[in-house]
Order: C-alpha cells, then sequence, then structure tokens
C-alpha cells in the first residue's frame, strides 16, 4: 500500500483528517482483527488437543478422528478463492462480523454431533467462516497502515492464529479434560460471537472491492512468483500438519505424559507467537527470503530434534521435546507474515485476492500435512517425525533454488 489514495477505490473516501486518525491507529486495529483469527486459530487447532477424546467417543481410530482437521482445511483451501469472489463486494466490517457468526453457529452444531460424520459437516460448516474471515482480515490490515508498517500488521492479524495455539489449545485441552470436548467447542463458539462484537464497535466502514470473475481472479496464478509463493506455503504447512493434530498420541509414544504433552503444546504456541511477532519486524528490515531461509533450517532441526527422542531417558526426551516444540511453533507460524508480505507486493492491486489463495496454500499443506501424518503414525512415532522432517528439508531446497 503505497499511499493512502492507492485504496480510494477500496474504501470509502474519507477526510483527510480521518485518513491520518485511521493510520495513526492501524496497528491498534489489526490488533483487534486478531481476536478473530485467535478465535478462528482456536477453532481450527483446539481439535489437536482433545484428539484421542473424540476419537473414543466416536468409537474411531486416532487417524480416522484426525480427518476432521482435513475436511476443515480441505474445505477451506476450496472454498477461499471461491468466497473472496462472491463476497468482494460487500463492505469489510458487516462481512467479517457475519464470517465469524457463522463459525460460532458451526462450533455449537459440531459440539451436538452424535456421529463422525456429523461432525465432519460442521467442520466443514465452520471452514468456511473462517475462509472468509481470515485472508479477509489481513487484506484489512494491510489497507489501514503504511507500507512500511505492513509486515508488523499482518504479523499482528496472524499473531491471533499463533496465540490460538499458545492459549487456545492448550486450554481447550484442559476444557476438554475437565468438561468433555463438546464444552471445549461451545467455548469456541463464545470467542468467535466476543470477537464479532469487538469488530463491529471498533472497525471503520471499509467498501469491497469491485467485482471480478472468479476466472479472471485466478489470472494472478498464472504470474510465475505467485506459483512459487504458493507451492513454497504448501510445502512449509504440510511439513508443520504432518505432527500436529497426532501431537498427544505420538508424544505418548516417546514417553511424554499428558500433562506434559499439553506443555509442550504450550511451547509450540509461545513459539509460535515468538516467530510470527519476529518474523513481521524480520520481514520489514531483511526482506522475506532471507527469513524463509533461516526459518527452514530451524523447522528441519526441530524435526529430527524430535525423532532423536525415541528410546531416550524420559527426562532427557522431556526436555529436547521441550526445546523442539518451541522452534517447531516458532518456525511454523514464522514463514506465513514473509509470505504475505511476497504475495501483495507481487499483486498490490489484488492483496485479498491473494491472500485468500495464500490461505487456500496454508490449508492444503495442513490437510496434505494431516493425510500423510495418518499414514506415517502407522509406522510409529520417528516415521512420523522423519516424514515432516524431509518436507522441511524440501522447502529449505525450494527457496535456496528460487
Amino acid at each position: 500500500m503505497k499511499n493512502i489514495r492507492n485504496n480510494a477505490r477500496l474504501a470509502e473516501p474519507p477526510p483527510a483528517g480521518a485518513v491520518c486518525e485511521v493510520r495513526r491507529h492501524g496497528l491498534g486495529m489489526a490488533a483487534i482483527l486478531a481476536t478473530g483469527t485467535f478465535a478462528v486459530g482456536t477453532d481450527a487447532y483446539i481439535i489437536a488437543g482433545f484428539l484421542p477424546e473424540m476419537a473414543q467417543t466416536f468409537a474411531v481410530s486416532n487417524a480416522a478422528a484426525g480427518q476432521s482437521l482435513t475436511v476443515f482445511a480441505i474445505c477451506y483451501a476450496v472454498m477461499s478463492p471461491i468466497l473472496a469472489t462472491l463476497t468482494t463486494k460487500l463492505p469489510r466490517r458487516p462481512l467479517l462480523i457475519a464470517a465469524l457468526v457463522l463459525l460460532s453457529a458451526a462450533n455449537i452444531f459440531g459440539s451436538l454431533s452424535s456421529t463422525l460424520w456429523q461432525l465432519l459437516g460442521a467442520r466443514a460448516l465452520a471452514a468456511f467462516g473462517a475462509a472468509i474471515y481470515t485472508p479477509n482480515a489481513g487484506a484489512v490490515a494491510a489497507r489501514l497502515v503504511s507500507q512500511e508498517q505492513r509486515g508488523r500488521a499482518l504479523s499482528i492479524v496472524i499473531g491471533g492464529l499463533t496465540l490460538s495455539t499458545a492459549l487456545g489449545v492448550p486450554l481447550g485441552s484442559l476444557a476438554s479434560h475437565w468438561l468433555g470436548w463438546r464444552a471445549a467447542l461451545m467455548i469456541v463458539s463464545g470467542l468467535s460471537l466476543l470477537a464479532a462484537v469487538g469488530i463491529g464497535w471498533s472497525l471503520p466502514k471499509l467498501s469491497g472491492q469491485a467485482a471480478v470473475p472468479l476466472k479472471e481472479r485466478l489470472v494472478v496464478v498464472r504470474h510465475p512468483g505467485v506459483r512459487s509463493v504458493l507451492l513454497l506455503t504448501i510445502l512449509g504447512m504440510g511439513a508443520t500438519y504432518t505432527v500436529y493434530a497426532y501431537s498427544l498420541p505420538v508424544m505418548a509414544e516417546v514417553g511424554v505424559n499428558r500433562p506434559e504433552a499439553v506443555f509442550m503444546l504450550f511451547l509450540y504456541g509461545v513459539g509460535a507467537v515468538f516467530g510470527t511477532l519476529a518474523s513481521g519486524h524480520a520481514t520489514d528490515r531483511y526482506g522475506p527470503r532471507r527469513i524463509l531461509f533461516a526459518n527452514y533450517a530451524m523447522m528441519t532441526t526441530a524435526f529430527m530434534l524430535f525423532a532423536s527422542t525415541v528410546g531416550q531417558d524420559h527426562l532427557l526426551t522431556v526436555l529436547v521435546a521441550g526445546f523442539a516444540s518451541f522452534f517447531w511453533g516458532a518456525t511454523s507460524f514464522a514463514q506465513t507474515p514473509p509470505q504475505q508480505h511476497r504475495l501483495i507486493a507481487l499483486e498490490p492491486k489484488q492483496s485479498a485476492l491473494v491472500l485468500s489463495l495464500n490461505a487456500s496454500a496454508i490449508y492444503i499443506g495442513i490437510g496434505l500435512g494431516t493425510m500423510l501424518g495418518g499414514i506415517a503414525i502407522i509406522h510409529g512415532a520417528q516415521a512420523i517425525f522423519l516424514t515432516a522432517g524431509a518436507i522441511a528439508i524440501c522447502a529449505f531446497l525450494y527457496v535456496l533454488g528460487t
């Protein structure tokens, strides 16, 4: 966003004084948008915190229950560009509120599910709400700040997702332990409604963009740079989510008990918050490519450390797993701000679209990673860690070669 004039056709033209006021508080508004991504992230990732209990409720295997994350991811990936096209002309504030209300309703339906198939339907509905909210929240945040602050604004919005892994998922795991996993989904429903109220109260009026047919929108994928960025997103997120959905049963296999495993998820989330915020600042200062290069090197190292814990002494396993969990989380989420930064730089006039495509790529990676993890877990913990590490190496080599 080079200056406010570039956004004249995207937003309702405010007075000059209002422009200054909006831009002065742009990062604060990004933080409010992050409350919505916190709700979305908690919804998307919380299942990892009670996967074994949910599998037991529906009398299915952990791998089968884990496909609820795959359904969410694939539906999100498919619907994100379609919904971006259908909603492009709508004002941003009511659109974001409606997305969060839909997410809330989906979690209520999920909590009332009596079969796995009903739950999968609820997860698909939740994906629709998330697919509307997340890319539009990022695009709105980018519109509310100067170009120099764009990386920080994006990192704040994505920080809502990462904070959900630090607090939402472990707290959800504890809530499911004491109250049941159904109650945990009801809590997510309440979070979504609170975020909707906050956005309705504080976000300025912003109009949508000019309508562009889906076929024309997808023309941006022909841009070699855009394709390159999206493929890297799929690889990086695929590496991360090969393990994530199955983290509790995998941790148990290497000798980490349930309370310790919940703490590992907390460390993952703390690392995710650190990685996102540090990545945003570093991207603004050093550029995205250098950050991505270092990121995938560290991600590969984290998975190799996990693999080394198999068969080790309990104390050593816990210490190494804790260290690896932090860097796993940091590198998982540090990749998103520089990727978004690269896409907006490539297609500044189609920021909402390219961010929605990147969100699709993220969830394609999540879906593929979860499916690979479901296969690898059959062969044990070390197999799943090595599979994730191999994908991370591919991402590292891809950055090196492009």
